[in-house]
């Protein structure tokens, strides 16, 4: 059952099974399945550390190289009554997955959260879909609220919907507590990906055959199944190279299996606050359970 425990004692609705390999059951041509109970907790900060360093690892990619990580959970962790762990084996284990979120402004005398806000109002300049974001960050009264998710990747989708919907009651519970969490904009950052052929496959592929050497896939993938409909309620939405991509051979060193390299991007959405609502009620509807 989904349960977040400490601050909201309400079970909410039920959570699906995570997949996971080395269940014997069943035929094989099913997909292996073992039921999980998925738990929510509140960030504990002698437990939760080194889970959210390396899930906010996980998050930027290649580009996590750029900021101070360590600041970064301390951060997380230092805002006790917003955002919430996902584990499976009690609170004193490591997190499956988190979210929460981060106020802009508030921090911007913090240099990982400046040099975060640098990095997206660069990456913002890269690709015209996100001159709105451009425009955001760098105005006076825009009051941005910057949210981090993440989680491994054989976590289900579905548990999204759930910590999205306790994101919006703990800020509506902050804001009537007078805390900086009134803002007019949600900044989501996010990874995509595309398709590319192999370079290792064109190395090996004999010469005379016509090879389609380097060609990608248009068609954006999403780590995050959530991403798909939350940038239809986005102000705007686009994805960006990272500042250190390795080119081709990193996405032969993510191709895991498949005919083709995945060569992944920074994505990022941002939503106006008074669609941010309505944004977490449409994953809720993708991302339900079958009944």
């Amino acid at each position: 059952m989904v349960k977040k425990r400490n601050r909201d004692p309400e079970v909410l609705a039920e959570a699906p099974p995570a997949k996971v390999e080395g269940d014997d059951s069943g035929s094989d041509d099913d997909v292996d399945m073992v039921n999980v109970e998925f738990e929510w907790f509140n960030f504990k900060p002698d437990i939760d550390f080194h889970g959210l360093k390396s899930l906010t690892r996980q998050l930027f990619d290649v580009d996590a190289q750029l900021f101070d990580l360590s600041a970064l959970a301390d951060l997380i962790l230092s805002q006790a009554t917003i955002g919430s762990t996902v584990k499976v084996d009690g609170e004193d284990t490591d997190a499956y997955a988190f979210l929460t979120i981060l106020n802009l402004n508030a921090h911007q005398d913090k240099k990982v959260v400046k040099d975060i806000a640098e990095y997206l109002l660069e990456k913002s300049k890269s690709n015209p879909a996100l001159s709105a974001l451009t425009s955001t960050l760098t105005s006076a009264t825009a009051q941005v609220g910057l949210v981090l998710a993440e989680r491994l990747i054989n976590v289900p989708a579905e548990i999204a919907p759930p910590m999205y919907s306790m994101l919006i009651d703990e800020v509506e519970a902050a804001v009537e507590d007078k805390e900086p969490y009134e803002f007019t904009h949600y900044l989501i950052i996010s990874k995509t990906y595309h398709e590319i052929e192999s370079t290792l496959d064109r190395e090996e592929a004999p010469r005379t055959k016509k090879n389609k050497a380097g060609k990608a896939s248009k068609e954006t993938f999403y780590f995050h199944a959530e991403d798909e409909v939350l940038q239809k309620h986005a102000l705007a939405s686009g994805s960006y190279e990272y500042t250190k991509d390795e080119g081709d051979g990193m996405a032969d060193s993510k191709r895991a299996f498949q005919d083709m390299g995945i060569k992944p991007q920074g994505s990022v959405i941002l939503i106006e606050s008074g669609k941010f609502e309505g944004a977490v009620k449409a994953i809720g509807e993708y991302l339900s359970p079958p009944q």
